[in-house]
């Protein structure tokens, strides 16, 4: 299992507008993260701060994220949120969310 944990800028005038979209998820994008075998996938928020975990139960990581983003029901639901945030301007290349590292674990 991979565990995967992202940040994000959130502008406060976008907050509630996303916390809207995020209590109803559409069931297309729900259904496309199980069928890339995403568990446990989780978004907090602090303040103008996004941050959210996942884990990976699958065999090939990087097929199963080419699979959800082009996923077009992914795309529309995209197209919808990435407007509300604010990446930040170190992200690694083709990164939107920057992906943070590991350091410690529990389990």
């Amino acid at each position: 299992m991979k565990r995967v944990a992202s940040v994000i800028g959130l502008p406060a005038e976008n907050r509630d507008e996303y916390e809207r979209y995020h209590a109803a998820v559409w069931p297309g994008v729900l259904a496309r993260l199980t069928a890339s075998n995403i568990r446990n996938y989780s978004i907090y928020r602090f303040g103008e701060l996004l941050f959210s975990y996942f884990e990976y139960v699958g065999d090939d990581y990087e097929a199963d994220m080419a699979a959800i983003a082009a996923d077009p029901e992914t795309q529309r639901w995209w197209a919808v949120q990435e407007p509300l945030q604010r990446p930040f301007d170190d992200r690694a290349d083709g990164e939107w969310w920057s992906e943070i590292p590991e350091i410690f674990h529990h389990g």
